[in-house]
């Protein structure tokens, strides 16, 4: 799930400047779950810009605002309403802004930031457990990125500064490695800790990704 959170009223109306009638778009997915853009934020947004003398055109939650052939087809649906507004502002993450600038000529605003990929830990509670590298080895570390979840992004770890399974830069946090170590130790494998890990592939990190699934 792509986490996102609402970006601060001051960079809204900087967003917004010089458009005074916005046709709202919501995301029915990762934006919902996450409470920064699903049906109740669009009714909140709507208040919002009402206050800020912006008059509102329509709106819309999009089933995965991801979805670019989805996201042309429901603004179709609301033709009239987005050919009013002099703006779209979109409350989904980077992914759904930008397939509703592929679906529509007008000015595209995002009003939520893409924070990360994130696991559920409980309903509100997201943990970032995978930086999508391309290289995955966690079939060596127990199951558990060191890329992500140690600090340093290190590939052979520990580093110096762990100190009784506490991370150095936050002593909050368990050390990725100490953890790695542990799990390996009750699975009585020494997995990453026989080899050093050679430096990351990095290309295998495609910007801008694409895959297509091969019939």
């Amino acid at each position: 799930m792509i986490i996102s959170s609402r970006k601060n009223n001051e960079e809204l109306l900087a967003a917004l400047d010089g458009a005074e009638r916005v046709f709202l778009v919501g995301c029915g997915a990762c934006a919902t779950a996450c409470k920064s853009g699903g049906e109740e934020e669009v009714f909140q947004m709507q208040e919002w810009l009402e206050a800020v003398q912006c008059d509102v055109t329509g709106s819309v939650v999009i089933d995965e605002a991801c979805h670019i052939m989805r996201a042309g087809r429901d603004l179709r649906h609301h033709k009239q309403a987005v050919e009013d507004a002099d703006a779209l502002l979109v409350l989904s993450c980077g992914a759904g802004i930008q397939s509703i600038s592929a679906s529509s000529d007008k000015r595209v605003i995002g009003g939520l930031d893409s924070l990360f990929l994130g696991n559920i830990r409980r309903f509100g509670q997201y943990e970032e457990k995978c930086s999508l590298c391309g290289d995955c080895i966690i079939n060596d570390t127990a199951g558990i990125c060191p890329v992500t979840n140690c600090s340093k992004g290190l590939l052979n770890g520990p580093c110096g500064g762990m100190e009784e399974g506490r991370c150095e830069v936050d002593h909050e946090i368990d050390c990725a490695w100490h953890l790695i170590y542990e799990r390996l130790k009750k699975q009585k494998r020494s997995g990453v800790f026989a080899r050093t890990v050679a430096p990351k592939h990095w290309d295998r990190r495609r910007k801008p990704g694409r895959f297509n699934i091969k019939k």
